[in-house]
């Protein structure tokens, strides 16, 4: 776990407006930071589509774009988010070659003629394609 240490300088009129109103306890300033990192995270995903999308595809806006990240007893459910092809090395792997990531816990993302799908998809489909990502 990441400790961070926050430091705030705020006028004393602001600030005991802010104490007053509840916003300087610890659960508010975690959830303001989570909003925060959410919106950061959903303008890099909605650039990264940009960049994906087929020319004279539809644009993703950000009311197209939820992200909820999933806790499951205090601790995030993706564990481990490692990006496989990379500009300077692609890597390609035939539908023979996809397997099953971390003995079937993990998800691999495949960009394939069918579109990006999951290697679980692209089995069942009998394609293979470039590997983008292991998730797990």
């Amino acid at each position: 776990m990441i400790e961070l240490e926050l430091k705030l300088s705020l006028p004393d009129e602001i600030a005991n407006q802010a104490k007053a109103a509840g916003l300087l306890t610890s659960e508010s300033i975690e959830r303001l930071m989570r909003e925060a990192i959410r919106k950061v995270a959903a303008q890099r995903l909605i650039e990264y589509g940009k960049r994906l999308r087929e020319p004279g595809g539809p644009e993703i806006t950000e009311a197209e774009l939820e992200i909820e990240l999933k806790y499951h007893e205090g601790r995030p459910v993706i564990r481990e988010l490692k990006r496989v092809s990379k500009p300077g090395r692609r890597v390609y792997a035939s539908v023979r070659e996809l397997k099953p990531h971390r003995q079937g816990l993990g998800v691999s993302i495949v960009s394939t003629p069918h579109g990006v799908m999951t290697d679980a998809n692209a089995r069942e489909k009998n394609v293979g394609g470039e590997v983008l990502c292991h998730v797990f």
